[in-house]
């Protein structure tokens, strides 16, 4: 049941967000009179503390250089404390302020200034899946398990960047929590929501909101000065990483079992950068590296962000600066891959000390079936009402149905207010997916006195199919089923039909599957570097939820649950923080690039019937669909070898990128000088391996070195070539005396006259020592002569 306290909060979060909407850019910048452009302005690291300087006395000389850089641009340093919301003083130097065009370019050219970009908005990424990763075996949890080897991700601290948190969730109970650690240095801000309370389990909360208003520039109410998660998103997510495991968890009766996140004992907290979207943004780039910088310092070992826009250039990406600093202080952090798939080139959060995941099904379908012309369809739905009695209901489709002074397409869409109530009462009605949400479509027929829903796919989704908590009884079914549907109907006199009621259905094959949503490489940014890394469960994922709006997140809907079922890469970038979770655990003193490269290096290219993964057309997916292949945490725990980095090796890629070489220095705040000769971009010690752009009858070589983090042993190589090319790896076999010793191998590409032209093509190297499989995907591209 809601508080008081969330009930109103709600309501002033809507009233607020509705005089929002209403007004135009150009009149909530008049709100303030001040410019409409606010920047982040990136100096890079801080210079090294000195003994007896106090923390919060370096904070505040920090802020201060700050204001006198822009003192100096502005003429005027009373300007430049006014122009200021953000200052990062703790493990990020720089700030966001509000500048004109001219000053934003002005300050740009300063020595000791990294890089100056927009407070860009960006966007949220939006139980069985466990025991499909192994993790359990029909709801017991085995000695073998990867939870028992790793303790639950003990004490592992997973900070969320997303849309806060419900405290009250049964998946943040702390009650077989011990102590909080003592180098946890986090708070529990909840100055404007005393009901807002922390625990053992769920140590720390915090919401970051300056570069959300200043973009909306009205003054913002208490429920955007609170962690609490008013969308359900970042809830889900987090207790997806690291929720406690809560018996009899379902979502409206479906996917009944125990839901827990994938390192259960580990502490979480949340860090709110996100909000009710306006002008389509959710999340701004200054919350963002304000909430990286706080985390840092905070003491967390794992980032999950479920966030992203468009790729960027490294140095002008909030995510891609505040998780380099991230990794520079031993933080592993995991994005999602974004939801803009099946396109290729679509990939975000690309840059390479990120690990990015992508999305994939697991083998549980919430299945519903459509009964028409003596004919059982199966779809799929999440309904929690259905039709009453046996018998059948007249049939109509949406563009039949149109009203009045409507657009056929948009009735034909089932668009709200497109629907004549006099042709729709009682009947069931046949909605085209595509231009609004889908529940929405629910919502309209619903409005317009329909009895039930059956929805349709376009010819472009074919058969993915989306389950999802309709608000009134609906099935959605494919393409092809749509067409039978719509044939039936067009030709009989008076059509009728009934939907099924729906149910879990466990053990479906294939899975995995790639979601057709999940975003696909080419990274674009730098092709150099395979993009996504990894695929892990993203489709129909149970997890805890928000007290403060309804399963749908919408206005219509007044029903609350405790769980709900999502899917979206935002849901599956928590599953692998929660392994990451569980490799620091067990190995506390790996760094980032060991604990990424373990997950990757592990990871399977094959369905739970031992078949290639496939695709959303169910054709083979390749490396640009999941990366390294899907996550298996059992293995990853104990990898053999890994390919390990320091924020050095990363440095190096971006000398080589030709980034300014103070402007590298600075960012260290060390001894750091970029090196003489460019290392080549392909030789980054990256689990995958990419050779980019090579024309029939070349050579290259691509270097890569790895660190024993197992018992001695000696590893040998397997190479499956890519189509038209000969592989050899330089030396065959490594011989590895003592752990955390390292060798170094060359992979040698060339291309052969046969090789398909301007292509990309994929193998696979493996080194392996007879129980260990330390697998590489092979990506090449070849290019005309």
């Amino acid at each position: 049941m809601e508080s008081s306290t969330a009930v109103a909060s709600a309501a002033v979060l809507l009233a607020l967000l509705g005089s929002l909407l209403q007004q135009t850019p150009a009149a909530l910048a008049s709100v303030s009179g001040k410019p409409r452009s606010s920047y982040v302005v990136y100096l890079g690291g801080h210079p090294p503390r000195a003994d007896g300087v106090l923390p919060e006395v370096a904070s505040r000389r920090a802020t201060d250089s700050h204001y006198d850089l822009l003192g100096a641009v502005l003429g005027d340093r009373e300007k430049a404390r006014q122009a200021i919301f953000y200052s990062y003083t703790k493990h990020i130097n720089g700030f966001a302020a509000n500048l004109d065009p001219g000053a934003a370019a002005e300050i740009a050219r300063y020595p000791g200034v990294v890089s100056v970009f927009p407070n860009r908005g960006r966007k949220l990424h939006t139980t069985r899946s466990w025991q499909f990763m192994g993790l359990e075996r029909d709801g017991d949890v085995p000695q073998w398990s990867a939870w028992e080897k790793a303790r639950y991700g003990e004490d592992t601290i997973i900070g969320n960047l997303d849309s806060g948190v419900w405290p009250e969730s049964k998946s943040f109970d702390d009650g077989e929590m011990g102590p909080i650690p003592d180098y946890w240095k986090g708070i529990c801000q909840n100055d404007h929501d005393r009901a807002f309370q922390c625990n053992r389990k769920l140590i720390g909360a915090r919401y970051f909101n300056k570069g959300f208003g200043d973009e909306v520039r009205v003054p913002l109410d208490a429920a955007f000065k609170t962690p609490r998660d008013e969308n359900g998103h970042g809830t889900h997510t987090l207790s997806t990483a690291g929720g406690a495991a809560v018996r009899g968890a379902s979502a409206f009766g479906y996917a009944a079992g125990t839901a827990r996140g994938g390192s259960p004992r580990a502490r979480v907290a949340a860090y709110r950068v996100c909000f009710r979207p306006i002008n389509g943004s959710e999340c701004f780039d200054s919350d963002i590296l304000a909430a990286f910088d706080t985390a840092i310092d905070d003491g967390v070992h794992v980032i999950s962000a479920s966030v992203g826009g468009d790729a960027t250039d490294y140095l002008n990406d909030a995510v891609a600066v505040g998780s380099l600093h991230a990794v520079k202080a031993g933080v592993t952090v995991v994005c999602s891959a974004s939801n803009e798939g099946p396109d290729l080139g679509t990939v975000t959060n690309v840059a390479p000390w990120i690990l990015t995941v992508a999305a994939s099904s697991v083998d549980r379908e919430f299945s519903a079936f459509a009964v028409f012309n003596h004919t059982r369809v199966e779809g799929v739905s999440l309904s929690a009402r259905w039709l009453h009695g046996k018998g059948f209901y007249p049939l109509i489709t949406g563009d039949q149905a149109i009203h009045p002074g409507s657009k056929q397409e948009d009735a034909q869409l089932c668009l709200v207010g497109s629907l004549d109530p006099e042709k729709t009462r009682g009947k069931i009605v046949v909605c085209l997916r595509g231009n609004i949400p889908r529940v929405d479509k629910g919502a309209a027929v619903r409005h317009a006195g329909g009895a039930a829903m059956i929805l349709v796919n376009d010819e472009a989704n074919g058969n993915v199919l989306q389950a999802d908590p309709h608000v009134i009884p609906a099935v959605h079914i494919s393409y092809a089923d749509g067409l039978r549907l719509s044939a039936y109907i067009k030709n009989t006199k008076v059509p009728s039909g009934f939907v099924v009621k729906g149910r879990t259905i466990l053990g479906t094959r294939p899975a995995p599957v790639m979601a057709a949503f999940s975003s696909q490489g080419p990274n674009t940014i730098n092709p150099e570097i395979l993009k996504p890394d990894i695929t892990a469960p993203g489709v129909n994922v149970i997890a805890a939820w928000s007290g403060a709006t309804s399963p749908t997140d919408k206005s219509f809907d007044k029903r609350r649950v405790a769980f709900n079922i999502l899917s979206g890469t935002s849901m599956s970038c928590p599953h692998v923080s929660g392994v990451a979770g569980l490799i620091k655990t067990l190995h506390p003193d790996w760094s980032p690039a060991a604990i990424k490269s373990a997950i990757m290096t592990s990871a399977t290219v094959l369905d739970a019937e031992m078949k290639p993964i496939l695709n959303s057309s169910y054709a083979p997916a390749t490396p640009f669909s999941y990366g390294a292949g899907h996550v298996f945490p059992s293995r990853a725990l104990d990898p053999g070898l890994v390919y390990d980095m320091t924020v050095v090796d990363y440095l190096d890629f971006l000398c080589a990128l030709g980034y300014n070489a103070t402007a590298m220095r600075t960012m260290n705040r060390g001894s750091f000088v970029c090196p003489a000769t460019p290392m080549s971009l392909h030789d980054l010690n990256y689990p995958s391996i990419t050779a980019h752009g090579l024309p029939a009858g070349t050579t290259t070589m691509v270097r890569r070195r790895l660190k024993n983090v197992g018992l001695p042993g000696t590893y040998t190589a397997a190479v499956v070539e890519p189509e038209g090319m000969h592989v050899s790896v330089i030396p065959a076999m490594l011989v590895f005396r003592e752990t955390g010793e390292e060798k170094e191998f060359d992979v040698i590409v060339t291309v052969s006259d046969r090789a398909p032209v301007a292509s990309y093509v994929f193998g696979t190297i493996v080194w392996s020592d007879g129980s260990h499989q330390v697998r590489s995907p092979l990506v090449v591209k070849t290019t005309q002569g």
